[in-house]
């Protein structure tokens, strides 16, 4: 026996707990972030140095199709090489280029898979970057002190693909969309989710959310109402997975194979709307 804060304790029982119970873990599973706001740190820095190197291709005249080849297309364009914003409506590849002035862009359903995630970080106004960077700040270290690092980098990607895939399915075939807006209103579900879930107060949070909906929905066209709505529910679809996997030896099991669903599900969202796309 060994002398314990009330009584005593068996040496055999408090090796075995020792043993059995991992140390630095979060309520959620995740490690503990000794640094919570590193990773915010790191894809604020990511955002900004796409964002500087968009801004150096305008020296180079080609800012606007660097844009389209990060930002997220549906379908591919036939756009005019030396009028930013003008397209030969419904021209196949092989008929732009045949057109002199012609510029063929890929969208997603032309195989250009990689916009469903440099779309995330793409940015051109200052303004917009800046506000979105901002909020990762706010939003960032709370949820990765509740979550752990590798759970909240998760939550922001993983939230930025389901905005994707509503903008993919919900917006106009020609539309150009980019920004990282769905990311971080999948932290706000994500934070509303474990909150809540926690008896937490959040009626600030709800708030914050509720002028950022009211902003999405009358702030004109150019804001993805979209990919706001996709990013919200994926983040508190990832906030019930954290929150609601009960503690136990297989809770990060169980939260990870409910995550690579997810994935699953997304990966045959975006095959279904590209098929939709090409047989059309």
């Amino acid at each position: 026996m060994v002398p314990a804060p009330v009584g005593f304790q068996c040496a055999s029982c408090v090796k075995e707990h020792t043993k059995t119970t991992r140390q630095h873990q979060g309520s959620y599973g995740g490690s503990i972030s000794a640094n919570p706001r590193l990773t915010s740190i790191v894809l604020i820095a990511i955002n900004v140095a796409i964002w500087g190197i968009i801004q150096m291709t305008a020296w180079a005249k080609v800012q606007y199709f660097v844009i389209q080849f990060l930002g997220l297309l549906p379908r591919g364009l036939c756009v005019v090489a030396d009028q930013p914003g003008a397209y030969y409506p419904d021209l196949t590849k092989n008929a732009c280029q045949r057109i002199a002035e012609g510029h063929w862009v890929p969208g997603i359903a032309d195989g250009a898979w990689w916009q469903i995630f440099t779309s995330i970080f793409t940015h051109v106004a200052i303004t917009h970057i800046a506000l979105n960077c901002l909020c990762l700040w706010f939003l960032g270290p709370p949820l990765e002190s509740l979550l752990g690092r590798l759970r909240f980098l998760v939550t922001y990607i993983v939230s930025g693909i389901f905005g994707s895939l509503a903008v993919y399915w919900l917006s106009s075939e020609t539309s150009l969309t980019y920004g990282g807006s769905g990311s971080l209103f999948g932290l706000m579900g994500c934070l509303l989710v474990v909150l809540w879930l926690r008896k937490s107060d959040v009626r600030q949070l709800l708030m914050w959310l509720g002028l950022n909906v009211m902003i999405t929905f009358i702030g004109g066209s150019h804001i993805s109402w979209q990919g706001h709505l996709g990013g919200l529910v994926g983040g508190a679809l990832l906030g019930c997975i954290w929150g609601l996997v009960p503690a136990g030896q297989n809770r990060d099991r169980t939260q990870w194979i409910l995550i690579g669903t997810a994935l699953v599900l997304l990966a045959l969202g975006l095959g279904l709307r590209t098929w939709v796309l090409v047989s059309s």
